[in-house]
């Protein structure tokens, strides 16, 4: 893996909340990593994910699909991911394609976290 492939994610739970917080670039190669740990949590019946964008240098379409494949059933069992914390280049990525309009995208942590405690799901995708 290069140097400009690097990914890893950390996980903390908050409560109810699962947070994972993203470092380095989500693209084709490392987005299944991603999609597994979502996966995961999912199938371990955590509804409630708050991803952080913080430190992500970069995102591709396939990390952008990751979000996708998930939140339509997500919600559906009254549930979502909420993300956080996006560098302008990354949110610009989201915007381009109107991904604002589908997740909420909070500034930092805290408001995402208050809207999961007010039971704040976006809606249906």
């Amino acid at each position: 893996m290069t140097e400009k492939n690097k990914f890893s994610i950390m996980h903390r739970t908050n409560g109810e909340v699962d947070c994972l917080h993203l470092h380095g670039y989500l693209d084709a190669l490392t987005a299944p990593e991603l999609e597994s740990s979502i996966d995961k949590l999912i199938k371990d019946g955590r509804k409630m994910i708050l991803v952080n964008f913080r430190n992500l240098d970069y995102i591709s379409s396939a990390g952008l699909g990751v979000f996708m494949a998930f939140i339509e059933d997500l919600r559906k069992s009254g549930g979502d991911i909420k993300l956080t914390e996006m560098n302008p280049k990354v949110f610009s990525v989201f915007d381009l394609l109107g991904f604002p309009m589908l997740f909420d995208i909070d500034k930092e942590d805290e408001s995402a976290l208050q809207k999961f405690a007010n039971g704040d799901i976006k809606g249906d995708v």
